[in-house]
């Protein structure tokens, strides 16, 4: 976009959350879920909450479901959890209490993958969705998916100056219908 572009309209800084899925990270281990909340911070948003939790189904939703009812977070970002072993949990826990399925996320963050390590990016299980009017990113642990979804696709979508449309414009509209008259 353009400087230009990006002039005629305002920044909006949206709460975000990260979360990263692992049972062996800390937080000071945890370079996927600082690279997040760098870029977060750096972009001018709102870092509400970081936090790690273990590979528990019912842990991991317990915690995004708790953020997506806190006015504060408008974004969830995961990180870890998304490949087909036994402990990676993190799609089954969250696409059951996806109020929507944002299906182009995952073809445009395995296009971004595709482009840096091929066939390999199938074997990710990447995933959005809106939780509660909150928007939830489910990716991969690898700090290259991070840097793929951030750099190529959340980037520009949480940033209301991007055009043609963004997610922040859409942002006071989610609840909408909650709001209809009988």
């Amino acid at each position: 976009m353009s400087d230009t572009a990006k002039a005629e309209r305002p920044f909006i800084p949206v709460g975000i959350a990260v979360l990263t899925v692992s049972d062996s990270r800390t937080l000071e281990t945890d370079t996927s879920g600082a690279f997040l909340a760098s870029r977060i911070e750096e972009a001018g948003h709102l870092l509400r909450d970081r936090q790690i939790v273990t590979d528990d189904a019912a842990k991991i939703r317990e915690l995004v479901v708790q953020w997506s009812k806190d006015p504060a977070i408008d974004v969830v970002i995961t990180t870890g959890g998304t490949g087909f072993t036994g402990r990676d949990v993190t799609p089954d826990a969250l696409e059951p209490v996806f109020d929507k399925r944002m299906d182009g996320f995952s073809v445009i963050f395995h296009q971004q993958s595709y482009a840096k390590i091929g066939t390999s990016t199938i074997q990710s299980r990447a995933t959005a969705g809106l939780i509660n009017q909150t928007f939830v990113f489910v990716l991969p642990g690898s700090g290259g998916a991070c840097r793929d979804a951030w750099d190529g696709i959340l980037a520009q979508q949480l940033d209301y100056r991007h055009r043609p449309c963004n997610f922040v414009e859409i942002m006071p509209r989610l609840d909408e219908h909650l709001k209809r008259k009988s």
